[in-house]
């Protein structure tokens, strides 16, 4: 059998596994990571997140563009300027756990374990 028409785990429908591929190819890509940390904080316009985010406004409407396809983000209009947020906490969850992860990778003690007191 094919790998990429190999049954999904036990009650996974492989179409799900090919969106999820999807996704995960739409967040390797820094500038986009940035944006959604960005928009955890909650909605932002353009010319805030290419602040945020250290990269121009053009840059960052092509990234929020391709993020909208992908149904990570949405956008509000407000008069003339556009704010944008994260559409569910899943693609926010995703980022935040990479990170963790490769927090892991470089330290054997990560950050995200050390215990507040």
């Amino acid at each position: 059998m094919h790998e990429d028409t190999q049954p999904a785990a036990p009650g996974v429908d492989p179409a799900y596994v090919e969106i999820a591929v999807e996704v995960f190819a739409m967040l390797a890509d820094a500038t986009r990571v940035r944006i959604v940390l960005a928009l955890l904080a909650g909605e932002l316009t353009v010319g805030e997140l290419a602040q945020v985010v250290d990269r121009s406004p053009t840059s960052v409407s092509q990234h929020l563009a391709k993020l909208r396809l992908a149904r990570m983000v949405a956008a509000r209009q407000d008069g003339n300027r556009v704010h944008y947020r994260l559409i569910n906490d899943h693609v926010g969850r995703l980022v935040t756990d990479g990170l963790q992860q490769a927090e892991h990778a470089v330290d054997p003690t990560p950050h995200h374990h050390e215990q507040t007191s």
